[in-house]
């Protein structure tokens, strides 16, 4: 009776819920493990994203799962997810590493969501630890150089020039403090003979994996 008051054919279906709590909890562990783990241990200053991360996996593994009980006609769902694909936040760029994420979170949502009996729980798992080792191993190698970013207005515009960068990375780490090991151009203003720039550093993680701040 109660189920037809949220129009479903009953109140509970108790293999079907276990196996959505199994599922999710299999989820939400791989989603700790990239978020929490790698992403939240070396990119401290865009926390932000952790919280959108968490909550685009969650609700991609819930539209799967519940969704593979719905029929449909592939080109709703194909719509449907494809929003997840063009989705921009129009108050903020976000960089192209912090998509890949966005992108590795909504995978792992999908793979653990819509496997099915013909994949076993050995396949699912390998997939799962593949995809996060895979992003473990580049990302927290100790070869690996954890780049920070800062914007500054520069007003030394003959180190621009190119042949200089030697000496424009030299002049701006001993001006800022900053290891830089790069630098992005965006506008010159000849009248107030200032640039716009990126400046790129090196961002040493301790074996704490608390990256040091500048």
């Amino acid at each position: 009776m109660i189920g037809d008051w949220f129009g479903t054919d009953e109140l509970i279906d108790k293999w079907d819920f276990i196996k959505l709590i199994s599922r999710s909890g299999l989820n939400l562990v791989c989603a700790w493990l990239v978020i929490g783990k790698i992403y939240g241990r070396l990119y401290t200053d865009r926390r932000e994203f952790v919280f959108t991360y968490y909550l685009f996996n969650l609700i991609t593994f819930t539209l799967c799962i519940l969704l593979r009980k719905v029929p449909m006609e592939l080109g709703f769902a194909l719509g449907l997810f494809a929003v997840f694909g063009i989705l921009k936040y129009r108050t903020e760029a976000i960089q192209i590493r912090d998509l890949t994420y966005l992108f590795v979170v909504i995978g792992l949502a999908i793979l653990n969501a819509v496997a099915n009996k013909k994949i076993s729980l050995a396949e699912l798992l390998a997939v799962d630890l593949m995809i996060i080792g895979v992003t473990a191993i580049i990302e927290l190698s100790p070869k690996h150089r954890v780049l920070a970013e800062t914007p500054i207005l520069y007003d030394n515009l003959p180190l621009l020039a190119p042949g200089n960068e030697a000496e424009l990375h030299a002049d701006l780490t001993r001006r800022t403090g900053l290891p830089v090991i790069r630098v992005r151009v965006h506008r010159i203003d000849l009248l107030r003979d200032a640039a716009d720039i990126t400046a790129f550093y090196e961002r040493a993680v301790p074996r704490n994996g608390k990256p040091s701040s500048a």
